[in-house]
């Protein structure tokens, strides 16, 4: 199973990244089926990292961790252009 590579960054108590690897089990979608034709992909073009990017701003901070693992699951890539912005939201939700 692909793992999503996030590092941490050791700057924070209860690092964030920790919660991505924590998320629930279960294959859950979260309107974003026509995400699975990425499967296994490893670039993206700018149009296809903004239908990602489309998926993550239109959902709920709180679900974002739990999407990142859907995908993991689902063995799509999250553009390497989303990691930081993922983090971010996720970051804020631990605080």
């Amino acid at each position: 199973m692909q793992q999503i590579d996030f590092e941490c960054c050791g700057q924070h108590e209860v690092c964030e990244k920790e919660s991505l690897r924590f998320a629930p089990q279960d294959i859950d979608y979260y309107e974003d089926e026509e995400l699975d034709r990425f499967r296994g992909r490893t670039s993206f073009t700018d149009e296809e990292v903004e239908q990602f990017r489309e998926v993550l701003y239109t959902m709920r901070t709180d679900e974002v961790a739990g999407w990142v693992r859907s995908l993991e699951l689902r063995r799509v890539p999250l553009p390497d252009e989303l990691k930081d912005e993922v983090l971010l939201i996720v970051g804020d939700q631990t605080q």
